[in-house]
């Protein structure tokens, strides 16, 4: 009947997709360390592209990674920040030093004043320059970083009968207590 013919053609349409898809497996398996390696230097290389892409278009300069653990970003611009702002509306960039001699930063405000930004700003630099990309600023030297640590804002848990005081300063006592003088 025609009910068992289209029965059995999806079958057997099944069957040999399975094994046309099989073959193709056994085929590509020979090949898998190339295909891997060759997969890895297509990444690297979109990488490394798109560095070049992105600092080019928006004037990003190569940074000075140093053995030390000092930190002197020059007009330093957040990266996403001043995309969004229009082109009337340009990002104030700001100054960053910190070294022997200036090793803590106290940054204080009113609400809206951009603390939270410069603070994202200071560590999306570091981990740009830390990854090999040209960084938006117009000069920068930064030592080898281990970890980078913030505390912005925090979210309480009443629930749990945690404050937001407590969070902050669980927050505070994990970058103490997990903070390298390469942090």
């Amino acid at each position: 009947s025609d009910l068992q013919k289209i029965t059995s053609a999806d079958e057997k349409i099944s069957t040999l997709e399975q094994s046309l898809f099989q073959e193709l497996r056994n085929a590509i398996i020979v090949h898998t360390e190339s295909i891997q390696s060759i997969a890895l230097a297509i990444a690297e290389l979109d990488c490394l592209q798109s560095f070049a892409s992105v600092s080019l278009k928006h004037q990003y300069v190569e940074p000075v990674i140093g053995e030390d653990t000092s930190l002197s970003i020059i007009s330093g611009r957040h990266p996403v920040v001043e995309r969004m702002l229009s082109p009337g509306n340009p990002f104030t960039p700001n100054d960053t030093i910190c070294n022997d001699s200036e090793q803590l930063h106290i940054i204080t405000g009113p609400n809206m004043a951009g603390k939270s930004c410069y603070l994202r700003q200071v560590g999306l630099i570091v981990l740009l320059a830390q990854i090999g990309c040209f960084v938006p600023a117009e000069s920068a030297y930064i030592g080898i970083v281990d970890r980078i640590f913030t505390r912005v804002g925090a979210q309480d848990n009443i629930s749990a009968g945690e404050s937001t005081f407590l969070v902050e300063m669980q927050e505070a006592a994990n970058i103490m207590n997990n903070a390298t003088s390469r942090s």
